[in-house]
């Protein structure tokens, strides 16, 4: 099988390495100095107090590279609709496209049994370019739980985690996801294939909401903001209102919130993707895993009082640090 990962920052990096030395065809899609370290160099990964490098094929360049079987997409979410045209060349009439992305995925409600089936999120696909230019039929989900820091270019700092939840929106077991399932299990990663996939997006999606915008306004860390009492208290009315919605649209959620919040505050002194995105100047994902929960509970009819709080005062935050 031939696999591209579209975004080989830290988690596609993390991702291209294990898969790389499990023997599978890889290609990575980078950019700039992280790009050309790896391409000198290989892809090193930091991981059990060892290193771990790989050589797979790495351009900046889609169309060098042709249709692939599976693509990965490892970007964060503000920056996929950018890369659609781009992505092209890549897709063949059976090309799945793995949505590795943080926060409600676009494909959100394609052939979904519910009474918005087939609706499409205008905060996180604006213009439905995702839909159109990729094609809900193509998407499988995927939930990444791994955490990882590009702590130098080419250079991967693996954190924690290894499991990538995957699981097609149509509920089925299909032969596409089983063989990716398979082969990130070949690659030593934890890669379940679940039937409702969309509660897992919720459940990581609790903590991401709640957790990154938090931590991008005050600065804390994961273990930093479960422990004060303030910010505990505002992750956990988002959480809640979260989950009311999520509940709304048939997600059932398997622990209570107070559960998610201890599971957060276990990763201990970790900075939030959204944390780092912001000390380094990057585009923050607050569509994808904040505006998004906002549409969805106008779409159910419930009020979202603390998350529209929250996410006014992250967006000032984003907009003051770009003048």
């Amino acid at each position: 099988m031939r696999i591209c990962i579209y975004g080989a920052g830290a988690i596609g990096g993390y991702l291209g390495v294990r898969l790389a030395l499990a023997g599978a065809d890889v290609t990575l899609i980078a950019r700039g100095a992280h790009l050309a370290a790896m391409q000198a160099n290989g892809v090193r990964l930091l991981i059990n107090g060892e290193e771990q490098v790989a050589y797979p094929r790495c351009t900046d360049n889609p169309a060098d590279i042709g249709q692939q079987d599976f693509v990965i997409l490892t970007l964060k979410a503000p920056s996929v609709p950018g890369v659609v045209e781009l992505m092209q060349p890549l897709l063949g009439r059976d090309t799945a496209v793995v949505t590795a992305v943080n926060g409600i995925p676009w494909w959100y409600f394609y052939e979904l049994d519910s009474p918005w089936r087939n609706h499409q999120l205008a905060s996180v696909d604006p213009g439905g370019r995702q839909w159109l230019g990729i094609g809900p039929e193509r998407a499988i989900g995927c939930v990444v739980y791994p955490a990882t820091e590009v702590v130098a270019p080419g250079v991967i700092q693996h954190v924690s985690g290894d499991r990538f939840s995957l699981g097609e929106p149509t509920g089925e077991k299909t032969a596409r996801v089983t063989a990716l399932s398979d082969l990130f299990r070949a690659a030593g990663l934890k890669a379940p294939v679940r039937q409702h996939i969309r509660n897992d997006i919720w459940v990581k999606l609790w903590g991401n909401l709640s957790f990154n915008p938090v931590s991008a306004l005050t600065g804390g860390t994961l273990e930093a903001i479960a422990a004060d009492p303030g910010t505990r208290a505002v992750v956990r009315a988002m959480m809640l209102e979260a989950q009311a919605i999520g509940e709304g649209l048939g997600v059932r959620f398997g622990m209570d919130v107070d559960q998610r919040i201890a599971g957060a505050a276990a990763v201990g002194a970790h900075k939030t993707s959204m944390l780092q995105d912001l000390e380094h100047g990057r585009p923050l994902e607050i569509d994808a895993l904040v505006t998004v929960v906002q549409e969805l509970g106008q779409l159910v009819g419930l009020a979202t009082p603390t998350i529209d709080v929250v996410l006014a005062l992250v967006r000032q935050r984003a907009k003051l640090r770009e003048q």
